[in-house]
């Protein structure tokens, strides 16, 4: 394996790992894809963040599998979906993040751009934030309605669901993560101070 493979690997396990150990995900409901060359290297189907290793990746090349007799995610559409999006894009991380799902169950004006700049950080590290319309996990309803909307927004929250990001690196995918995670626990902040204001 090359030094540069090996390195996307030690990134993705330690990213994974940073948002199980911090509650930015639970259980096996996330998910994480990165590019390598012409092949794709995603988590496979029922693992868990906590302890994920080199071993629960599967390797995918034109949608055939090529290292690993496991299942990828069910998810891995969505991942294909921002792939296609732009060949800038070399990973992407869904989570179940707990202010972002919050945030997503609320209704909005505009589901092109649903979070609001609070502080500067979520515009300069992220852009506008897309709520992608409800349907089933792992369904073709919703990987078409992300289809749909993918180039109206630099990130996404799935309603109900949890957010998607992809990035130039692992790196750079979590950082952005990090910061719609943050803005989207600061906007229910505020929101819950105002509710409690005008009930005194």
């Amino acid at each position: 394996m090359d030094k540069v493979l090996q390195q996307k690997f030690a990134d993705a396990i330690w990213v994974a790992k940073s948002l199980f150990e911090r509650n930015k995900t639970s259980g096996s409901s996330a998910n994480m894809s990165f590019r390598h060359g012409d092949k794709f290297f995603v988590t496979a189907s029922g693992t868990c963040f906590g302890r994920l290793t080199q071993d629960d990746f599967v390797c995918i090349d034109s949608g055939r599998h090529l290292w690993g007799e496991r299942k990828p995610s069910k998810e891995f559409p969505l991942h294909r979906i921002l792939f296609q999006k732009s060949e800038t894009i070399q990973c992407v991380i869904h989570t179940h993040s707990t202010y972002s799902v919050l945030w997503s169950c609320l209704d909005h004006e505009t589901l092109s751009d649903i979070v609001p700049n609070h502080t500067p950080y979520l515009k300069m590290k992220v852009g506008r934030i897309g709520c992608i319309p409800y349907a089933a996990p792992g369904s073709q309803e919703l990987f078409e309605l992300f289809r749909e909307r993918v180039r109206e927004s630099d990130g996404y929250i799935l309603k109900n669901h949890g957010p998607i990001l992809g990035r130039k690196n692992i790196l750079d995918t979590f950082y952005a993560l990090e910061e719609l995670e943050e803005s989207a626990r600061i906007a229910w902040l505020i929101r819950e101070g105002k509710n409690v204001c005008r009930k005194t």
